[in-house]
């Protein structure tokens, strides 16, 4: 799922167009593992057939919530890069999102921790000049190369265009 055409300006480029990195589904994916784990566990060990049914029911709705949910946010969620501004979308029946001109930015960082550095993802942090503060998308792909654009993107605008960093 990337950015759909309808959320662009006429003239409008999406440069760079993403999603978390799968590593954000670990965590998921182990909670998967655990209550399917329970569920063997109370079935080989219980003999009454109505505690299994009742812990089989609680472990579906374990599974709906701790691992159903994780990875339908993650195929919703996109990130995108265009020549005017960031763009996040994330929700699956509530649609959110977040633009932020690349006139407002004022200044990139990124994060990556331990975990981050074998897949190559982290946490790039985008300060905005407005009320909103910083900005934390985590488990950006290749994020030191995402910062890298953005970087591009904000010093190449024109010098006549105000940035509020700049006290216009």
């Amino acid at each position: 799922m990337g950015i759909s055409s309808k959320l662009l300006n006429e003239g409008e480029r999406v440069l760079v167009s993403m999603r978390q990195h799968p590593k954000a589904l670990f965590p998921a994916i182990f909670a998967l593992i655990v209550l399917l784990a329970v569920g063997v566990a109370v079935q080989v060990l219980v003999d009454v057939a109505a505690v299994t049914l009742v812990v089989w029911i609680l472990v579906a709705l374990a599974i709906c919530w701790w691992t159903l949910r994780p990875v339908l946010l993650w195929a919703t969620a996109v990130h995108a890069v265009t020549d005017r501004r960031i763009i996040t979308r994330w929700g699956i029946v509530t649609r959110r999102g977040h633009d932020i001109p690349l006139r407002r930015v004022s200044d990139i960082s990124i994060e990556i921790n331990l975990i981050d550095r074998p897949f190559g993802c982290g946490t790039l942090i985008i300060t905005n000049a407005s009320t909103d503060g910083n900005v934390h998308l985590h488990d950006i792909p290749r994020v030191e190369q995402t910062k890298l654009l953005i970087h591009n993107l904000v010093n190449d605008l024109p010098e006549s265009a105000p940035r509020l960093d700049d006290g216009a």
